[in-house]
């Protein structure tokens, strides 16, 4: 099982939520405040080329602050959670020798409970089998082999989307190779109260003012040049890998301009339903680690305010710090 480093551990801060939530715009105003540089909670944000549709940190913004762990990838490429914890120990390592403070900011809840906890690298991969899930799921559609998957560990079934075709063969695959559920090998307990990072955060607001969030910003990548960002992906010499594809967004826009049958609007329209579905996803994964302080909002805090309420929390809580 890998693991993050626990010294490092203790010296990070983390700041998660659902997408659209103002996350990225707080820790703006937070990472100053601590003296810290932001590192990506994000698996989409890695890859370069998909802007638009991630709500990526502007030019502007991260000359304001360091930011580490954006535009890493190509977009054909694949990137384990193992190689995340690998490259996000790397990078607290070089912003702990420069005396600041490593600020994970995001929304992959994954990524965050395997900071926190470990991740289990399973079996290696097999190939022979692999192939025939893949053959089996562009046959028989991805709902077939969700339900498969729910049948032999219903746990990760439950976790995964029928459409994270890749997490579901490899849940499948680790199943059968070793004979035991994924989710009871990656079920690993949270550390001790007084041996947790001190500082690990979402942001927990309200459903109505997150999905007119939600519905108002699809619509602003769109008129930002959503469809064309799309395009250049789909132009390019190699095609996007599984994950980069399913990010939300470009996957329902790749999917219309191979199938344009249905109107443009339609497919906004689907883009805001599913984002909306996916933050209600990122609130329960955050409630269900006990690492998280919820941090709740109204909708109308300024992201300085909240910057500021989270900064002060600093030399709070005294039965967390560590003798």
């Amino acid at each position: 099982m890998s693991r993050f480093d626990p010294d490092f551990l203790r010296r990070c801060w983390f700041l998660a939520g659902p997408t659209a939530c103002s996350k990225s715009a707080v820790a703006l105003e937070l990472a100053p405040r601590i003296g810290a540089e932001i590192v990506g909670l994000d698996s989409m944000t890695l890859y370069r080329g998909m802007d638009i549709g991630t709500a990526k940190p502007s030019a502007q913004e991260r000359a304001r602050v360091p930011h580490h762990l954006f535009d890493i990838l190509d977009p054909h490429a694949e990137f384990s959670v193992v190689e995340y914890l690998e490259s996000a120990e790397r990078a607290c390592r070089d912003i702990v020798a420069r005396g600041r403070t490593p600020l994970f900011v995001g929304g992959t809840g994954l990524y965050l409970r395997s900071i926190l906890r470990g991740v289990f690298e399973g079996p290696p991969a097999q190939p022979e089998l692999r192939r025939e899930l893949e053959a089996d799921a562009e046959k028989l559609g991805p709902e077939a082999l969700h339900r498969r998957l729910a049948d032999v560990d219903p746990a990760a079934a439950a976790r995964l989307h029928p459409n994270d075709v890749r997490r579901v063969i490899r849940a499948l695959e680790v199943q059968a190779v070793t004979g035991q559920p994924l989710s009871e090998q990656h079920e690993h307990d949270p550390l001790a109260p007084g041996e947790r990072p001190r500082h690990v955060y979402w942001l927990d607001p309200p459903r109505a003012w997150l999905h007119e969030r939600i519905n108002r910003r699809v619509i602003e990548m769109v008129n930002a040049g959503l469809l064309d960002e799309v395009r250049r992906l789909r132009a390019l010499p190699r095609p996007l890998s599984h994950t980069a594809r399913q990010a939300l967004g470009y996957k329902e826009i790749l999917d219309w301009l191979e199938h344009p049958e249905r109107p443009w609007e339609a497919v906004v329209e689907l883009i805001q339903t599913r984002t909306r579905q996916f933050a209600k996803r990122q609130c329960t994964w955050f409630r269900n680690l006990v690492e998280c302080t919820a941090v709740a909002m109204t909708g109308q805090e300024m992201p300085a305010q909240l910057a500021e309420e989270l900064a002060s929390r600093e030399h709070q809580r005294p039965e967390f710090l560590l003798i």
